[in-house]
């Protein structure tokens, strides 16, 4: 393994170096024993199991409260099947991961076996397989908030962490679309950012004393006000809409007609009225230019 500014990887030696502000990073890209980096998704199947059946709802027992939120999703399709992955997030939060439990209790309500609805939790990378803590933390390593510090503070977070596997699933996560507050987290789906290293313990105790909503309430994104605390209403700029009346419109009819010739609106010739049928001359004739009395001449 490396010791300098480059990451060593199995793959290749060397791969592009850490920003320089933040230091050399010394980590390898961990694998497991088989090889790879994503857990389960090259598992062979165990073909010496029973095919897969559907589980009989009389026998299934499925929380009345999850049944009904479940059939709530379903009868938003014309097919069943569309509702998996809705019914796994619910499923989710009721067990906290994909549990065989969740598993079946989704299949059962659903009725589709086991298999296909863990071919979909298999897929999709937000859907736990394994058990893991209670809080997830994701922390976005992406290029901006990678260029803010995102990888010193997703390793601050994981050493914080390495002894409280059963409170916090900590883990880098690609992008979660939320550039303008980089470097930024995720609490249990709750963004939250700018993040500073510092902020890292009393962060970890917030969520385990007070709740995920406790932390720095004015960085959450859901609590930050618009670019535009106007947007939606009149315009405050150009020429109004079609939709909006003209500000301040003029009470008489000389003012009126000035207003009109001077509105941008008017100019369109969609607003245009259209001309007397009898005096608009045929595209023939428009387009020679000859006066169609001399025709007749």
């Amino acid at each position: 393994m490396s010791h300098g500014p480059y990451i060593e990887t199995r793959d290749s030696p060397l791969v592009a170096p850490e920003p320089g502000s933040l230091g050399p990073r010394d980590k390898s890209i961990p694998r497991r024993p088989d090889g790879s980096r994503i857990p389960g998704w090259d598992t062979p199947a165990d073909l010496t199991k029973a095919p897969a059946t559907i589980p009989d709802p009389a026998t299934t027992p499925v929380p009345d409260h999850l049944r009904i939120e479940i059939e709530g999703y379903v009868a938003r399709y014309p097919d069943a099947k569309s509702a998996i992955i809705p019914a796994l997030w619910a499923a989710q939060r009721e067990h906290h991961w994909t549990s065989p439990t969740a598993v079946a209790q989704v299949a059962a309500v659903l009725q589709r076996t086991p298999a296909e609805i863990m071919a979909v939790a298999t897929f999709y990378d937000m859907f736990e397989t394994e058990e893991i803590g209670t809080n997830t933390v994701y922390v976005c390593t992406n290029i901006s908030c990678s260029l803010r510090g995102a990888d010193a503070l997703l390793h601050e977070f994981e050493a914080q962490t390495k002894d409280r596997k059963d409170e916090f699933h900590v883990r880098g996560f690609e992008c979660l679309g939320a550039c303008d507050i980089a470097p930024m987290i995720s609490i249990d789906g709750l963004y939250i950012g700018p993040i500073d290293l510092d902020e890292v313990s009393q962060i970890l105790e917030t969520v385990v004393t007070d709740g995920r909503t406790a932390v720095f309430p004015e960085r959450q994104i859901n609590n930050r006000p618009s670019m535009d605390p106007g947007a939606g209403d009149a315009p405050t700029h150009g020429a109004a809409g079609p939709q909006t009346p003209l500000a301040d419109a003029p009470k008489s009819a000389a003012e009126a007609g000035a207003t009109a010739a001077a509105d941008p609106r008017r100019e369109s010739s969609a607003t245009q009225p259209s001309s007397d049928p009898s005096n608009v001359q045929p595209t023939e004739d428009r387009a020679t230019g000859q006066d169609p009395e001399e025709d007749s001449l």
